[in-house]
């Protein structure tokens, strides 16, 4: 489990520097900004590697047991996740104007997702981890981020952002297992 907390740190605490109040200190110690922007991104990098790395070598020590019956929720709150994640790179979404951050969002519910229906230790780090870092976030960046102003909301960004994380979950429900070693059922 060290590795995997070891990489959660590394990925999440520089993901929280603004949070903190040290991201402008802490970037004023570098050189210039693509020095700092460097370092953050290798620095997340290797949280992201040591995270996965300590995912596959965790134990598995169960703290409780999902409740097998209800696992259709993931299936929906992941169909929302990749709705909201490909809104968000959408210019003149609805979504992305209402959320203001669906990224963010999205990854709380991917987390939570996640936590729904895992109930092992190393599962509960990793996906309370993001869930709880992913909730801070969102809420700490609501009142800064700009709603993205344009005259016509068009709708044809929401359709398409809904068509396409549909299929991107389709491939992922399809190929979970062989990407991440555990396959689903609905």
């Amino acid at each position: 489990m060290t590795v995997l907390v070891l990489g959660l740190i590394l990925f999440l605490l520089p993901h929280m520097l603004r949070e903190f109040g040290l991201r402008e200190a802490l970037a004023g110690r570098f050189p210039s900004p693509g020095a700092y922007k460097g370092a953050y991104s290798l620095t997340a990098l290797l949280g992201l590697a040591l995270i996965v790395w300590g995912k596959s070598i965790a134990p598995f020590v169960m703290i409780w047991e999902p409740p097998f019956g209800l696992r259709n929720i993931s299936h929906y709150l992941m169909f929302l996740v990749f709705w909201l994640l490909l809104a968000s790179f959408l210019p003149m979404s609805g979504i992305r104007r209402s959320a203001r951050n669906p990224m963010v969002l999205g990854v709380t519910l991917w987390g939570a997702a996640h936590l729904w229906t895992n109930g092992d230790l190393a599962s509960m780090l990793l996906f309370g981890g993001f869930t709880l870092w992913g909730a801070v976030k969102f809420v700490t960046l609501w009142g800064r981020t700009a709603v993205p102003e344009y005259k016509f909301r068009i709708v044809i960004w929401d359709i398409v952002s809904g068509v396409l994380g549909m299929t991107v979950y389709w491939a992922v429900f399809v190929f979970h297992g062989d990407l991440f070693g555990v396959g689903l059922v609905l």
